[in-house]
């Protein structure tokens, strides 16, 4: 979710989920390599665990990328083959890359053979004309012989041309099925499912037919769903605390944080937050204050605060 899920935001979702295994925005190994390392990888320990969605094409490229993330301390990688954004297809990343398996199995071993964490591949059903049930199987047969052995799937086409990002999210239609029979031909393969994925209930429904869910979107709108989800996938999990309190520990990562670095403006990180109240009474009032006053110049933490009193 490129320039959603920062490391405020990541924060936020580990505060409502103690359990979930987080990803960031995908991130170029170009940009890895060349630019600001050390804001574009941050991160707050708090976080994990936490893996580093990789874009890239370049084998040697992204194995020094990963040799970067282990150093950092990430959890694992992932790398991104499945973004139809344009701006990626230029620079050969994302979903591009479904019609080069060859390519992308050599990326794999050389990220594998430069560090020790675990690597998967995230992906779409195909691309284009592609015939989805021949390119999902193909691209997971050729990419698993290389090692690979986590993938996480879309289960939607991508059309790299006519559609938009957003487009490509909802017009392709949803083939879960697809998805298990993969899971069913390879049991020895952790297989991720991805993609509409809303309710505790489908969940449940997915996890019974392949190894895992991984969901975007969704937690962004309504973040707080992600606790509900937290205790009912996992074991155990007893994690029960308010909006108000979630908002509040929220508002003291923020005083944190803009106290740290004075060039952070505010709604860069309440922008996030702006869906806690989702459904709820208040917030509309909530959204549209932060809304209203957050993108100021020398809005500082209290706007939050202030938005606060507006729900609590």
């Amino acid at each position: 979710m490129m320039d959603w899920s920062d490391r405020h935001c990541r924060f936020l979702w580990r505060l409502l989920s103690p359990d979930a295994l987080l990803f960031t925005e995908m991130l170029t190994a170009k940009a890895i390599l060349h630019g600001d390392r050390d804001k574009l990888l941050a991160y707050d320990a708090a976080e994990l665990p936490l893996v580093l969605q990789l874009g890239g094409s370049d084998p040697k490229e992204l194995a020094q990328a990963c040799e970067i993330a282990e150093q950092i301390g990430f959890s694992g990688i992932d790398l991104n083959c499945g973004c139809p954004s344009d701006r990626v297809q230029g620079g050969n990343i994302g979903a591009i890359l479904m019609k080069d398996p060859t390519l992308v199995a050599k990326c794999f071993r050389a990220m594998q053979e430069s560090c020790s964490l675990p690597i998967s591949v995230k992906h779409r059903l195909g691309v284009d004309e592609q015939e989805e049930q021949s390119a999902l199987c193909d691209f997971v047969s050729e990419v698993s012989d290389s090692g690979c052995t986590q993938f996480i799937v879309h289960a939607r086409k991508a059309w790299l041309k006519g559609l938009s990002p957003k487009e490509n999210r909802t017009v392709p239609p949803l083939n879960y099925e697809l998805v298990y029979q993969l899971k069913e031909q390879n049991p020895n393969i952790s297989i991720v499912i991805n993609g509409g994925i809303e309710s505790i209930d489908s969940i449940k429904h997915h996890l019974l037919k392949v190894d895992g869910v991984m969901i975007g979107r969704k937690i962004y709108n309504d973040p707080y769903s992600l606790q509900a989800i937290n205790n009912a996938v996992f074991a155990g999990a007893q994690n029960a605390k308010s909006r108000l309190s979630i908002a509040k520990r929220y508002l003291s990562y923020i005083q944190e944080s803009m106290e740290k670095d004075s060039s952070l403006r505010l709604n860069h990180l309440t922008r996030h937050a702006l869906g806690l109240w989702h459904a709820q009474p208040g917030g509309r009032q909530f959204r549209r204050y932060l809304s209203e006053h957050a993108h100021k110049a020398k809005a500082s933490w209290r706007v939050f605060e202030d938005a606060l009193d507006l729900v609590g």
